[in-house]
């Protein structure tokens, strides 16, 4: 064999070696710890990607958008907030993350501020006239975007913190927990939440709990979207199977969000993307939240940029973007 002959065939061998490696690459999927809403959903997401073609690892991580931010994770979750807080080094951050981008939108999130059945207290404006004498949970020192969720709905009835006496809790089920046990009056409970069903349990011969119907008109969503741009205030109507919805309510709405690093490449980005969007059922078979998926929704307006890879299959798809 002669030598052009060889390096030709050395060449082509290294250029299948190539290949093969591309092929096999490990996109890794950020998480919280097991259990968290975040370990659902990558779990969920990873299944689904190694089913159509995309080689997927989670990775059970706290605090991980500065990792996508400096592209050591390919993918990873947040609320719409705080991606927007992020990215911007506002609210809950103290420095900008410029290099994240939006995937897009998983399944909204549903919560709002509860009080006990018994308080007499049904509207954000019945909240406000007692705000002097009553506790609520404040500081959420291990999940900080917490109080900015409870200050925008305070801010839609014309109030802040400083308006009430303020107790300190670690987390968000201890803010719960703490309103279960009396140690607080006002704390914030995502609907149907796990914790929250075992304080409607507990508190059943009190009445239970109950949100606070919140403002929905145009000046209380403007005094909202202060604390949460990138939230909506959405009005439910009333279910008895559903702790606090013995009558209609206008609660908070945050979309979950799918995150990823602005270097991403674009084709993995727009096929990780089309996956999620077009394989719904297979999601929700792994993780229920995303039976409230919708399509036409996935790619609503949002400080943080939308990929490139994302806004390729939205094109295509003829999803609205920044609506």
């Amino acid at each position: 064999m002669n030598r052009l002959a060889r390096l030709m065939i050395g060449a082509l061998a290294a250029g299948l070696l190539s290949a093969g490696t591309a092929a096999a690459q490990v996109v890794t999927v950020a998480t919280g710890a097991q259990g968290s809403l975040a370990y659902s959903s990558g779990q969920a997401i990873a299944k689904v990607a190694n089913d159509n073609g995309i080689t997927a690892r989670t990775q059970p991580l706290v605090g991980y958008l500065p990792l996508i931010n400096n592209g050591e994770v390919d993918f990873g979750f947040s609320n719409g907030v705080e991606a927007e807080y992020a990215f911007s080094g506002t609210g809950n951050y103290d420095r900008a993350h410029p290099n994240i981008r939006l995937v897009g939108v998983m399944f909204p999130l549903t919560t709002g501020i509860m009080v006990r059945a018994d308080s007499g207290i049904h509207t954000i404006a019945d909240l406000k006239a007692r705000a002097g004498e009553l506790k609520i949970a404040s500081e959420y020192t291990s999940s900080t975007i917490i109080p900015f969720y409870i200050a925008g709905g305070l801010a839609n009835g014309g109030m802040t913190y400083e308006d009430f006496q303020q107790v300190p809790v670690s987390s968000f089920v201890a803010g719960i927990n703490a309103l279960g046990d009396g140690l607080v009056d006002i704390a914030l409970v995502s609907l149907n939440n796990g914790a929250g069903k075992q304080v409607e349990a507990k508190l059943a011969g009190q009445g239970g709990l109950e949100y606070v119907s919140l403002d929905n008109s145009e000046e209380g969503v403007k005094a909202f979207k202060e604390y949460l741009p990138a939230g909506n205030i959405v009005t439910f109507k009333a279910n008895e199977n559903i702790p606090g919805m013995k009558s209609d309510k206008n609660l908070m709405q945050i979309p979950w969000v799918m995150l990823t690093n602005a270097d991403t490449p674009e084709d993995l980005v727009y096929r990780m993307t089309k996956i999620i969007a077009e394989n719904n059922a297979a999601l929700k078979e792994s993780f229920g939240a995303f039976g409230n998926a919708k399509l036409e929704k996935m790619a609503p307006a949002n400080a943080t940029p939308y990929h490139p890879g994302a806004l390729k299959y939205y094109e295509e798809a003829g999803i609205t973007v920044g609506q």
